[in-house]
């Protein structure tokens, strides 16, 4: 994948580009992407795959004017319009999903096929998610993987988590990427999206890992109920990072949208 930057009108956005097929807008949620994430890669075999980062990810600039759901949504039809993507498949991981759910409400004339992973953008007082802002870096990989050692190995790139230097460039980081990213999760992602995805006329494939301690999977049965015609794709031995525990499944899945 080969990283670029385009202009947007509030601002520059760094963006990841690959393969060659279908235009496929791919969403990251809040832990961000990299050139070398392996379902992007995996995607880029069977689409051609833009993978923007939201502002204050990566080296990319931060940006005041996206304050809410509302303006990110808008900033992410401005990307498309910057690619000159039309009636692109979307598809969105964790927050990343919320957002491509936003698209397709907000637009549902303008996304043909959408794919949301794990995503965000609900609340069930009896299923509470659990607070990614109040959670150590050594506390991530059993909340997020079905693997807690392979999860912990892709987290920390091998590196001790309770060392004070990862520590603290990881505070650094999160600093930036969670301080966007809070403005449509915190204190919870419930932006108004469930009277909103009777809008969605996309072909929805919803994919979520049956271990998802982050998101549970009972949201999984409510965005298909909430999307007309959506479909279901349920990933054992997987948890939030389905995507990388279970990448082959997962591309799949995205592949039965057409």
């Amino acid at each position: 994948m080969e990283l670029k930057t385009i202009e947007t009108p509030h601002v520059p956005v760094r963006y990841l580009h690959g393969g060659s097929g279908k235009p496929l807008l791919f969403l990251h949620g809040a832990g961000g992407v990299t050139a070398a994430d392996p379902f992007v890669n995996a995607l880029a075999e069977h689409y051609e795959v833009f993978a923007p980062m939201l502002p204050g990810y990566g080296d990319s600039e931060e940006c005041a004017e996206l304050r809410d759901m509302l303006d990110i949504t808008l900033h992410y039809w401005d990307v498309a319009a910057a690619l000159k993507l039309k009636k692109p498949i979307i598809v969105g991981h964790s927050m990343g999903g919320m957002i491509a759910a936003e698209m397709a409400a907000i637009a549902p004339n303008d996304v043909a096929k959408l794919g949301l992973i794990c995503p965000a953008g609900l609340w069930m007082d009896d299923y509470p998610i659990v607070d990614l802002f109040a959670t150590m870096p050594y506390e991530m990989p059993a909340l997020l993987f079905h693997d807690v050692a392979a999860g912990t190995a892709m987290l920390t790139s091998g590196l001790n988590v309770d060392d004070p230097k990862f520590l603290q460039t990881y505070l650094v980081n999160n600093a930036r990427q969670l301080g966007m990213a809070g403005r449509i999760l915190f204190p919870i992602p419930d932006r108004g999206l469930s009277n909103r995805m009777y809008r969605i006329k996309a072909k929805t494939q919803i994919i979520w890992g049956d271990g998802d301690k982050l998101i549970p999977p009972v949201y999984a049965r409510k965005f298909k109920e909430g999307i007309k015609g959506a479909k279901l794709t349920s990933i054992p031995e997987a948890g939030h990072m389905v995507q990388l525990e279970k990448t082959h499944q997962v591309v799949e899945a995205i592949r039965k949208l057409g």
